[in-house]
């Protein structure tokens, strides 16, 4: 499992389109500067894909198919005995340093947990997230993440599985920290883009999950909108890229219940 998580921390590293771009520059000014008739070609087309993701949102023709993947919810369920709340909200390295609780764009996940909690009053409420950082293990914002529960009025009522650092641990430390796969009907929380690679792990291992997708980032079918927001759509295309990867590997190591799960 360390493996598996580390070579993907270093895969992605190099692979990310924000770094991957910035690769493709340096090689074009190597290239040039040795006089290669490939340097002006790959600068010139390298720019090309920046112009683009600069002026439109592209990353919406691969996005929008993985948000759409499994319904909204507009009316609860009823017959929940629990939520599990998946982490990536936190921005732990902030927390660290100033001592309160930070959130990212994905914090949907964690302002679903005080409704979720009034909901269902009655169901057993777990957060399952640790640090996903290779270079920062220790960035856990325990005690301001505790603390934030607290003024939620939800630290009674949720249990922290703090040592997962992917998905798949999500599930398994999950079922560590409640004694194993759990009974009963549970909402499965995360942001939408994440919800099929989320349902096929969960379904694999045995759970009883209904999808509860937040955090919604597509604003079009097709990428065919003109909205210059260059450090946007470069951020909307690393992690959908990354989460189609994810799909492929996940299934294919055996990890999820099929290749795109759906409903």
């Amino acid at each position: 499992m360390d493996i598996f998580y580390q070579l993907s921390k270093v895969f992605w590293f190099l692979a990310s389109p924000d770094n991957f771009l910035i690769f493709l520059l340096c090689m074009s000014a190597l290239l040039i500067a040795f006089r290669s008739k490939w340097g002006l070609r790959l600068l010139c087309s390298t720019l090309t894909v920046m112009l683009l993701v600069l002026f439109f949102p592209v990353a919406d023709l691969l996005l929008r198919p993985l948000e759409k993947r499994f319904p909204v919810v507009h009316s609860l369920p009823e017959n929940i005995q629990g939520v599990i709340v998946l982490g990536g909200a936190e921005r732990g390295d902030l927390g660290v340093e100033w001592g309160s609780a930070q959130f990212n764009a994905a914090a949907e996940r964690m302002m679903a947990i005080p409704h979720l909690a009034k909901q269902y009053p009655n169901a057993q409420i777990v957060f399952t997230g640790g640090s996903g950082s290779l270079l920062h293990p220790q960035d856990v914002a325990l005690s301001a993440t505790e603390q934030w529960f607290v003024e939620q009025g939800v630290a009674d009522r949720v249990l922290w599985e703090k040592k997962s650092r992917n998905t798949f641990e999500n599930a398994v430390l999950s079922e560590e920290l409640l004694g194993g796969v759990p009974d009963g009907n549970w909402l499965l929380v995360t942001s939408a883009f994440h919800i099929p690679r989320s349902m096929g792990i969960f379904r694999l291992r045995g759970w009883q999950v209904t999808a509860y997708p937040v955090d919604f980032y597509s604003k079009t079918a097709n990428g065919l909108r003109l909205d210059p927001k260059y450090w946007m759509h470069i951020r909307d295309l690393s992690f959908t890229i990354k989460e189609w990867i994810g799909l492929l590997v996940y299934h294919y190591t055996g990890k999820t219940d099929s290749l795109f799960p759906a409903p």
